[in-house]
């Protein structure tokens, strides 16, 4: 560990950030905007010096050139945020970092790391003494600069260190609350920022496959899709992604050209909708709309094939668009009732996930840390966080009385939107499998038990039986297969 170091405490900072992106240097000014006094440093060193030449001199930030210049310029004990690519540039900082603190000081890894490192690094840093946190940071560059939502989790003795610090940069709901609250042990802060992320990959899917019904089946142009989303985002559909959605469609060049009209339609990803969709294959979670809207990017991806595929392949040769005034209504409610099932099953996850890795997560909590700041912050998320503090094991959002009423109210319509869509050739993924969870989780009997006879029949993989009785069985359908069976487990 390092050697004491003599300094004047007024001279040292409360905070050192790693890494000047955009990201970096829009939280390094909203740590000095709320008095906390900053030490910033990036690898290149002319990134730093250019950074700070442009502050006033009683900005609270100063630059450091070499990680132990960063060290010693922070109050004891030390708090250092990483803000670099998330992978192996994370653990190249922290091995660099770990020489020059002492125990009790804090590592903070503020990119979107994959939670199983976060697990890894604040156990390997436990052992040494230094306390370490992966927190989700939320909100893009605007929501770094004036209050992003920060998810925070590791090692618990972090939090009382660092929570003037988060909770004062953080958004603020209406009521004044900040949008960061503690998360959990281990990898749980960057877990939940993954589930976020997934949300928010469903989410833009669900907005854009009403894009293209508006567009393709509609008839309608961008000016009136910007006002039907405008119009949206002042009623139950509120949210950051519809209000940006709207600006989107209205947006022109210098050319009064429709910017997003000439946007190639190959979506790309950064992994963590991925990381999702994986961890519920691990935890045997039915994520259905999340996964479809990752296979939809997958899908948007092969460009080329699709142009050949489709000079070759015919739909149902439906023509003629129809009349908006007769759709817009279900196809807004058809969106509203889908992306409760997006939410509903990003919390189904996390109650897994609590389960598996032994976190006590915070429901509603977690809703108000995504009701400011964060990309997919809506205002049914204070629905969310009053449903979970009425009843804090709720097993499924669908099942609390605001949702399940809501959902029912909209589901003719879903089924309208999606039913036409099907008929009309238009791909739905994200819409119409969540319609299709939805009924198969309303149903008390599913062919379930077909598969399962399938699965002995041609594997032995045994089956149990409707009474409720805890023995499996197998049954020797063709007469020559005997009584061995096979192993299995549930999804």
């Amino acid at each position: 560990m390092a050697k004491e170091r003599e300094r004047d405490d007024h001279d040292l900072a409360d905070i050192g950030l790693i890494g000047l992106a955009v990201m970096g240097q829009n939280l390094v000014l909203n740590m000095a905007d709320h008095g906390f006094r900053v030490v910033a440093y990036n690898r290149t060193v002319e990134k730093t010096t250019e950074f700070v030449a442009g502050l006033p001199e009683d900005s609270g930030i100063s630059g450091a050139e070499t990680l132990e210049a960063l060290v010693a310029g922070l109050a004891k004990p030390r708090k250092v945020m990483i803000m670099v690519r998330a992978g192996a540039a994370v653990d190249a900082v922290i091995a660099e970092l770990v020489p020059l603190l002492d125990e009790g000081d804090v590592i903070i890894d503020g990119g979107n790391s994959n939670f199983p490192d976060s697990e890894r690094r604040a156990e390997e840093l436990g052992e040494r003494g230094l306390l370490f946190v992966g927190t989700g940071v939320s909100g893009g560059e605007e929501g770094a600069r004036h209050g992003p939502s920060l998810m925070p989790g590791g090692n618990p003795e972090a939090w009382p260190l660092i929570r003037d610090i988060f909770q004062g940069i953080a958004a603020k709901t209406d009521a004044g609350e900040p949008c960061c609250d503690w998360v959990g042990e281990g990898g749980a802060g960057h877990f939940v920022k993954m589930v976020h992320n997934g949300i928010e990959y469903g989410d833009m899917q669900l907005i854009g496959e009403s894009y293209d019904f508006m567009q393709r089946l509609l008839g309608m142009d961008n000016d009136a899709m910007g006002d039907t989303f405008n119009r949206w985002d002042e009623g139950e559909l509120e949210s950051y992604l519809i209000e940006i959605t709207a600006a989107i469609l209205r947006f022109r060049d210098e050319n009064g050209e429709a910017v997003v009209d000439r946007i190639i339609d190959k979506a790309g990803q950064k992994g963590t909708g991925k990381w999702t969709a994986i961890n519920a294959l691990d935890l045997g979670i039915p994520l259905t709309l999340i996964a479809e809207a990752v296979f939809a990017r997958a899908l948007s991806a092969l460009k080329n094939e699709r142009q050949r595929a489709a000079d070759v392949l015919e739909g149902p040769g439906t023509d003629g668009t129809l009349p908006p005034d007769d759709w817009l209504d279900a196809l807004g409610q058809a969106l509203f009732a889908a992306k409760i099932l997006s939410y509903a099953q990003g919390y189904m996850l996390m109650r897994a996930a609590a389960k598996e890795y032994g976190w006590a997560l915070n429901y509603g909590g977690i809703a108000q840390m995504w009701r400011g700041g964060c990309i997919i912050r809506a205002a049914f998320l204070d629905d969310i966080k009053a449903a979970f503090d009425k009843e804090p094991e709720l097993e499924n959002l669908l099942l609390d009385d605001y949702f399940r009423e809501r959902v029912h109210a909209a589901q003719a319509s879903w089924r309208r939107v999606v039913g036409e869509g099907v008929a009309r050739g238009l791909p739905m993924p994200a819409t119409s499998a969540a319609l299709a969870f939805y009924d198969g989780y309303r149903s008390a009997r599913l062919p379930a038990n077909l598969l399962q006879a399938q699965r002995d029949y041609f594997g032995a993989h045994t089956y149990q039986l409707i009474d409720g009785t805890p023995e499996w069985y197998h049954t020797d359908w063709i007469a020559s297969g005997g009584k061995v069976s096979s192993s299995t487990y549930d999804a």
